[in-house]
């Protein structure tokens, strides 16, 4: 006999199953076969004038996509504009120097996708003769690159008919088909890419899938009433039909975050400030840091820090405290501005024990034009470049 707690555990988990799979179904199929033709027809007439939708390659859908992952459009267009002038090609992103490849995507945020992008490249120069290959599975296969993002590539650069699923894709479509399944768990996502295959134009099939994410993006919008006045695709929209579209999609609670408290010290003399590479593994990896540790100091546990550090404080003033989200972490921050003699510029090994990261110290002007800093610093990045020209 079946204990009742299984049975409904049982029962539960055969419900999420059959919500999934009533997405592959003939009547499916034909709500987003007959929202086609009107939807490339509102999307010739109504798409964004984007710097990466005129005459684009693969190379320069590749570096869009990758930037657009949780990042405002409108914020990536000067990033994608100093990018592309910088490594315009496949070559050029091969062989750039780390800082300088970071420095570009400093603001950005999650740096392991431009190294990621870095490691896709050489892979690209040496087997693929420099040109990302025209075949989903082959891209997919290239370090960074997932299903979302090798669609896209194949769709828009080769016309490759796959389908290329976002967020805004999926809330597009899980309203369109009026579906409960949890947007969070990969096993739905794969099976909206599953119905969409079946159904993806031959011809055109990058703007049908640049269609879709235009649509989400615009119309079909999270975090509040949809646009449904608006939507081309409202005639079939079954969640429009029932009244249901703002209750849809459904998507699980996130975790809460862990809170860390940190202080920072921005240490400076007339010309130059202190920083220091992070850990080459784990948050951050690699990159360099306003130099902080863990806890709220107060002023006279900060000034005994620094003292421990090697620092001679000329002066000492507090500044306003700050807080950067990572997706699973939040760093509440406290810091001061700290004023010390003069400092040559290099590296100021303080420490002996072995492992323990040196200081360093550099130009400010070099800070601001040539060395990467993340964003999660950004706030008091500006006191650094404050004196900068």
């Amino acid at each position: 006999m079946i204990p009742v707690r299984a049975e409904a555990a049982k029962s539960t988990k055969n419900a999420a199953a059959d919500r999934q799979n009533l997405l592959d179904t003939i009547e499916n199929r034909r709500l987003l076969l007959d929202m086609q033709k009107p939807l490339l027809k509102w999307f010739e007439a109504n798409k964004r004038d984007l710097p990466w939708r005129k005459n684009p390659n693969a190379y320069q859908v590749w570096v869009s996509e990758i930037m657009l992952q949780q990042t405002r459009v409108e914020a990536v267009k000067e990033y994608y504009r100093r990018f592309l002038k910088a490594l315009p090609d496949i070559k050029a992103l091969a062989h750039a120097q780390e800082d300088e490849l970071l420095k570009l995507w400093e603001g950005l945020g999650y740096y392991n996708r431009v190294r990621n992008m870095q490691k896709a490249a050489l892979i690209v120069l040496e087997q693929y003769d420099s040109r990302m290959p025209a075949d989903f599975d082959k891209l997919l296969e290239l370090p960074g690159i997932g299903s979302y993002t090798a669609g896209a590539i194949a769709s828009i650069a080769y016309q490759i008919p796959v389908p290329a699923v976002d967020g805004n894709v999926l809330r597009v479509c899980m309203r369109i088909l009026e579906n409960d399944s949890d947007i969070q768990k990969q096993s739905v996502k794969k099976a909206v890419e599953k119905l969409l295959l079946q159904i993806m134009p031959k011809t055109n099939p990058g703007a049908y899938n640049q269609a879709l994410m235009e649509l989400g993006a615009t119309v079909c919008i999270p975090n509040g009433a949809p646009k449904c006045g608006q939507c081309p695709a409202a005639r079939v929209c079954q969640g429009y039909l029932h009244g249901t579209a703002e209750r849809l999609p459904v998507k699980s609670v996130k975790k809460q975050r862990k809170i860390e408290e940190k202080t920072l010290f921005v240490i400076l003399d007339e010309k130059n400030a202190v920083l220091r590479k992070r850990e080459p593994n784990g948050l951050l990896a690699g990159l360099y840091e306003i130099p902080n540790t863990d806890g709220s100091l107060n002023e006279e546990q900060a000034l005994h820090w620094l003292k421990a550090e090697g620092f001679r404080t000329l002066q000492i003033e507090e500044l306003p405290s700050a807080k950067h989200i990572f997706s699973h972490i939040e760093w509440r921050m406290k810091a001061y501005l700290v004023k010390v003699q003069t400092m040559l510029p290099g590296i100021y090994q303080y420490k002996k024990e072995a492992g323990e990261r040196p200081f360093i110290i550099a130009e400010r002007e070099k800070i601001k034009k040539e060395i990467p800093i993340p964003s999660a610093f950004a706030y008091y990045q500006k006191y650094i470049e404050r004196s900068c020209r």
